[in-house]
């Protein structure tokens, strides 16, 4: 049995697969099995160097506080260049060339930078020119947080107007059809019906936004997580085994990221489902016979 978009496998098809997923297994328990021997021959299982880890120290003076400042820079990125993002993705959309024209060249050129280039030129900007405003111990963030902003509020833009593009048609010529304005089609159909089909781009974006703090500490000595794993490597000798706690640290955010994400666009589609209007067959009746008024005035012409 099979249907238009999936055809069920067949006796040889499902012997097939099976051996493909056995072999995978396989290959995922040998590269397991390969990487821990290794660490343990390298005595990277030594108890001496994951005991930090149980304390309370390590994570107190390293991994809670660069996890708090990776957090802090991902939070004031995200919370800036959404909104932005927002408006310059509308702008590319607008009529009128002089809004259209610079917002599609904002948008090209900080989209075509690579982010940790626009850190660097941020932290230069502000010793040059904020040094008596922004303190050295800031100045790190700031970089970071106007680096991540200009490059996410691009691509962000670029997701916006996508999503809006690929609603029907119909959308925005039944919006005219009643009357309203470009604006208002924007605010109240276009937009609420394209948040949810944009929902995971602008989730996996902010996944890279989480992650690209890390740049900051490589280059900028921003005290983020990745950078005071360095210093407890550096103080504890543990450097693969800080590594590791790290990542999984960032798996666990993330995951948690966009498990959210997915709770928040079911409930979004959800609540759209419920928001229909059924008719039944009184209230059918009554708008055949009963003539309701029409959404235009009848000014006695025949059509």
């Amino acid at each position: 049995m099979s249907s238009v978009l999936y055809d069920i496998p067949g006796p040889r098809a499902k012997r097939r697969n099976l051996i493909f997923s056995v072999v995978f297994l396989a290959a995922i328990a040998l590269g397991t099995w390969w990487a821990i021997s290794t660490l343990g021959e390298e005595g990277q299982l030594e108890w001496a160097k994951w005991e930090p880890f149980v304390k309370g120290e390590a994570w107190t003076t390293y991994l809670l506080p660069g996890l708090a400042n990776t957090l802090k820079a991902a939070a004031l990125s995200m919370v800036i260049a959404l909104p932005l993002g927002a408006v310059l993705g509308i702008a590319r959309l607008s009529d009128h060339a002089w809004v259209r024209a610079p917002a599609t060249v904002v948008v090209e050129f900080f989209r075509a930078i690579p982010v940790l280039i626009l850190m660097v030129f941020a932290n230069v900007y502000y010793s040059q020119y904020w040094s008596l405003t922004i303190s050295n111990e800031d100045r790190p963030m700031y970089a970071v947080v106007t680096g991540l902003v200009l490059y996410n509020a691009s691509v962000l833009a670029e997701i916006v107007r996508a999503g809006i593009l690929a609603l029907p048609k119909g959308q925005t010529e039944a919006a005219k059809a009643i009357g309203l304005r470009k604006s208002q089609t924007m605010r109240t159909v276009l937009l609420p019906q394209a948040v949810t089909a944009m929902l995971p781009a602008i989730v996996s974006q902010l996944v890279v936004v989480v992650k690209d703090t890390a740049l900051g500490g490589a280059m900028l000595s921003f005290t983020e997580l990745l950078n005071s794993r360095k210093t407890l490597a550096s103080y504890y000798s543990n450097v693969i085994p800080s590594f590791i706690v790290v990542a999984v640290i960032f798996i666990v955010l993330n995951f948690l990221l966009t498990s959210f994400a997915s709770w928040l666009e079911k409930r979004l589609r959800r609540g759209k489902k419920s928001t229909g209007v059924v008719l039944g067959a009184g209230d059918a009746g009554e708008g055949l016979a009963g003539a309701p008024t029409p959404l235009v005035p009848d000014d006695g012409r025949a059509t």
